[in-house]
C-alpha cells in the first residue's frame, strides 16, 4: 500500500510538472475571425444589483465596439441548463461566450473543453483554462473606502452590515469596510447579519431592521438588493451600496457605493482577441482585479459625508493604485488570534479563503 501511494504520488508530481511545463509553454489564445459575443445573464437585467450592473456594462461595450450584443436572461446556476443556452449561441457563429457569475463556473469549464476555439469569460467565475477565464473584482478595496465613508458618517460610533453567503469574498468586504471606517474613526465597531442568501428582500430587511435595533447609524451591504438602503432611509440613517450607485432607491440615505464596472476590464480583454494576444493560460488562477485595473470602482459621495472625508478617500484610492494593502498586519480576529503579522498581507489564497472576522466586529458568520 505505501508504494501504491508512493507511485501515486509521482504520478500526481509528474502530471503537475507536465501541467506547469504546457501552461509555461502555451501561447495566447487564437480567436478564429472577429469577435462575436453573447451574455448569458443569471437573472434579469433590471434586477437592481449584480446582473443590473453586468448590463450597464454590457451597454457600455456596445458603445465603444458599435455592437448589439445578444443575451439571454434567467440562466441560473446549473450546468445542464447553462450548457444548451451557450451552444444556441455557439451553433449561430458566436465565438465569445461570457457568463455572470460563480455558479456558471462548471458549466463553463465543460464548455471550454467542449469548443477549444471559443472564448469564454465569467464574472464571478472560478474555473479557467486556455480560452476560458473566471474573473473577480478585489471587492474589499472599494468597501474599504465606503468604509471610511460609514466611520466618518457616525454618531453612535456603531456601523452595521447586511452580508449574504459567509464566504472570503463576503467575508472581505464585511473586515474591509471596518479597516476603512477605523481609518477616520478608531473608535467605531460594526455590527453584522448573514442572511444566507444572495438576494433575498425578506431577509435583508429582517437583517436591517435588526441593525437599527441595534442602535447603527450607518448600514453597509454585500447582498443583491437595494433593500438595506431603503431600510436605512425609512429609518433615518445612513447607508452604502453594492453592485451599483444605490442613490436610485434611497437618495437621502445612500452616500457611497461600490460599484462593478466590468466594461473597463473587458474592453481591453476583447481588443487583446482581436489582436491575438488574449491569454488566459498564463493566468491559471483566473483575474483577481484591483480598483485601478477595472471592474470595481466606488460612488462616493453623497452630500453628508464631510468634504475632508471625501478628499480622504480619494488619497485612499491613489494609495491603494500605489500599492497600499487594505489587509496590512497586525490583524487579529474576534478571538484574538493573530491572523496577520505586523508589516505582511495575506495572500490571495488566504484572501479567497478567509473564514474570520476582525476584532471590533459584532456578530458571527451564522446566517438567518
Amino acid at each position: 500500500m505505501k508504494i501504491l501511494r508512493l507511485a501515486m504520488a509521482a504520478a500526481m508530481i509528474s502530471a503537475v510538472v507536465f501541467a506547469f511545463g504546457q501552461a509555461a509553454n502555451a501561447e495566447p489564445f487564437k480567436l478564429k475571425g472577429d469577435p462575436k459575443v453573447a451574455w448569458l445573464y443569471f437573472d434579469i437585467k433590471s434586477d437592481g444589483g449584480w446582473t443590473q450592473a453586468i448590463h450597464e456594462s454590457k451597454l457600455r461595450i456596445d458603445k465603444h465596439f458599435g455592437w448589439d450584443i445578444p443575451f439571454v436572461e434567467k440562466i441560473p446556476e446549473v450546468a445542464s441548463i447553462i450548457k444548451p443556452a451557450a451552444e444556441r449561441y455557439i451553433k449561430r457563429g458566436y465565438n465569445v461566450i461570457f457568463g455572470s457569475g460563480y455558479g456558471h463556473s462548471d458549466g463553463f469549464l465543460e464548455l471550454a473543453e467542449k469548443y477549444p476555439d471559443i472564448a469564454f469569460i465569467v464574472p464571478g467565475g472560478a474555473t479557467n483554462a486556455q480560452n476560458l477565464a473566471g474573473i473577480y473584482g478585489r471587492s474589499y478595496e472599494p468597501h474599504y473606502l465606503c468604509g471610511m465613508a460609514a466611520g466618518a458618517l457616525t454618531k453612535s460610533n456603531k456601523i452595521g452590515f447586511v452580508a449574504a453567503n459567509p464566504y472570503g469574498v463576503v467575508n472581505w468586504t464585511v473586515n474591509g469596510y471596518l479597516i476603512g471606517a477605523r481609518t477616520v474613526n478608531p473608535d467605531v465597531t460594526l455590527h453584522v447579519v448573514y442572511t444566507g442568501a444572495w438576494n433575498d428582500p425578506v431577509k435583508e430587511r429582517a437583517a436591517a431592521q435588526a441593525l437599527v435595533e441595534q442602535g447603527v447609524d450607518v448600514i453597509g451591504q454585500h447582498v443583491d438588493t437595494p433593500t438595506p438602503q431603503i431600510v436605512a432611509q425609512e429609518n433615518g440613517i445612513y447607508a452604502t451600496g453594492h453592485h451599483r450607485d444605490m442613490r436610485e432607491f434611497a437618495p437621502k440615505a445612500t452616500q457611497c457605493s461600490h460599484l462593478w464596472v466590468w466594461d473597463r476590464y473587458l474592453i481591453p480583454k476583447i481588443q487583446q482577441m482581436i489582436d491575438g494576444t488574449w491569454d488566459p493560460g498564463s493566468q491559471p488562477y483566473g483575474d483577481f482585479i484591483h480598483i485601478h485595473d477595472g471592474g470595481n470602482d466606488i460612488a462616493c459621495c453623497g452630500d453628508a459625508v464631510p468634504a475632508d472625508i471625501v478628499a480622504k478617500i480619494e488619497e485612499g484610492k491613489k494609495a491603494i493604485a500605489n500599492g497600499l494593502h487594505v489587509f496590512e498586519g497586525p490583524l487579529y480576529d474576534q478571538e484574538g488570534t493573530l491572523r496577520v503579522k505586523a508589516g505582511e498581507v495575506p495572500s490571495d489564497g488566504d484572501l479567497w479563503g478567509m473564514d474570520w472576522l476582525l476584532q471590533g466586529i459584532v456578530g458571527t458568520t451564522k446566517t438567518l
